[in-house]
This record gives C-alpha cells, structure tokens and sequence, in this order.
C-alpha cells in the first residue's frame, strides 16, 4: 500500500521543481522569504497536498504529540499513587521529629 497519493507526489514534484528555480517561498503567499532547504521544500508540497486532500502521512509533530497523549493517560494513575502514599508516609515522619525538639528547646528555656 502506497504512503502517498499521486496528488501528493505531484505536488512534491512541483514544490521542488520551484525551489531549484528559487521561486518558492515559504509563509502565506509567500512573505516568508525563499524556501532554502531541501526538506523545507518538500514539507511545503507535503502541506500543499494535505490541503488538498491527498492522501499522505501526518506530520512527524502530529504523531508525537499523539503518542504522548497516549502514554500520559495511563501512567500518571500508578505515579500518582505512589507520590501519595511517599507524602504521607513523610507527613507521618516530620511532625515527630521537630516536635521533639520544640519540647527539648522549652525545657532548656525553663531551666536558666
């Protein structure tokens, strides 16, 4: 199965045929300057296609925000647990500890 469309390729074609010539430009209607990469030029004839509803590959950021998602939701519910429990048990230890040095502070106090 094919990754991109006949569209998709022509319009690849096109954008890097205008970008030997040093006529594309990258922004809207291309008030970005000239395109001066090779993989700039072929992301815009990627982009162009997309537009027009040829058949190509999400961008490489798409994927990865998409993969991030999908690992966000399930590991925070296991972290999340063991965090809570690591704050109590430290909630738990604190109090103990400068309790007993406000008691040994305020019996040396009492005795000058």
């Amino acid at each position: 199965m094919a990754k991109y469309s006949k569209k998709a390729q022509e319009k690849v074609e096109q954008s890097m045929h205008e970008f030997k010539e040093g006529t594309l430009k990258s922004g809207k209607d291309g008030k970005g300057g000239k395109v001066k990469s090779r993989e700039q030029a072929i992301a815009i004839g990627l982009s162009e296609a997309r537009q027009e509803g040829a058949k190509a590959p999400k961008k490489a950021s798409a994927k990865k925000q998409g993969e991030k998602a999908r690992s966000k939701k399930t590991s925070p519910k296991k972290s999340t647990a063991k965090k809570a429990t690591a704050k109590k048990a430290a909630k738990k230890a604190a109090p103990k500890k400068s309790g007993a040095k406000k008691s040994t502070k305020k019996t040396s106090t009492k005795s000058k």
